[in-house]
């Protein structure tokens, strides 16, 4: 168990900063570039939590303290890099921005990373309620439902980015139930497996837009 969850965190994680250095350097686009740095975003953020993980199989010492940090700094990361989707969306279809929209992911964004920094979380213990478990995940919750919906708006435009709304909404599935109640069944912890799979399909995805877009802007499906 150890060993091949360990060896998937390390792959998942060498793969999302890899992925984000090569879109740095090889797109061309500025929402190429976008995507960079929303994959490392996440992969060095997950970086925070899963390294620990990983040290914490084989090395005798307590970790309590550093799985928390790096679930808070998850967390924290994790958002932004939802937020970060957004404007990869805006920058890769070629959408008009909203200001009512903009504002609303922001202030979502805002919002779920202020309910993160409250001592109701637990971090330092490693040890989170459900209540907070849930209200700390409503905004990001809606902030998915929002990036999920505006990428699903632009499923059929012929792109590599079309099955990322279904990435996006799996991943939230495979995550819910791990965030809400994880601490009462700690068996729901291995859902955070294929919801890393989600992330990685989407990273696969960017990789395929951005290396091989030849315009900055599409326009998007209106239909």
């Amino acid at each position: 168990m150890k060993y091949g969850e360990s060896t998937f965190d390390i792959l998942y994680l060498l793969f999302a900063i890899i992925s984000g250095i090569l879109l740095l350097v090889k797109a061309k686009s500025r929402s190429g570039k976008l995507m960079g740095i929303a994959a490392l975003v996440l992969g060095c953020g997950d970086a925070f939590h899963l390294v620990p993980r990983v040290l914490n199989y084989f090395i005798d010492a307590d970790f309590t303290a550093a799985l928390g940090i790096g679930k808070l700094v998850t967390s924290v990361t994790m958002t932004i890099f939802y937020l970060l989707l957004y404007y990869v969306w805006l920058l890769y279809y070629g959408g008009q921005e909203k200001r009512g929209l903009t504002a609303a992911v922001w202030a979502l964004t805002a919002i779920r990373i202020g309910l993160c920094m409250f001592p109701q979380n637990g971090w330092l213990a490693n040890s989170s309620g459900m209540t907070w478990g849930i209200i700390r995940n409503v905004p990001f919750v809606v902030l998915g439902a929002v990036i999920c919906c505006l990428y699903f708006k632009n499923r059929k435009a012929d792109r590599p980015l079309r099955p990322v709304w279904l990435y996006i909404l799996l991943s939230f599935l495979f995550y819910i139930p791990v965030a809400v109640f994880a601490g009462l069944v700690p068996m729901l912890g291995m859902l955070m497996l294929p919801k890393t799979v989600c992330y990685v399909l989407t990273l696969i995805a960017f990789m395929r837009a951005a290396l091989t877009e030849k315009t900055e802007n599409v326009q998007p499906d209106r239909r």
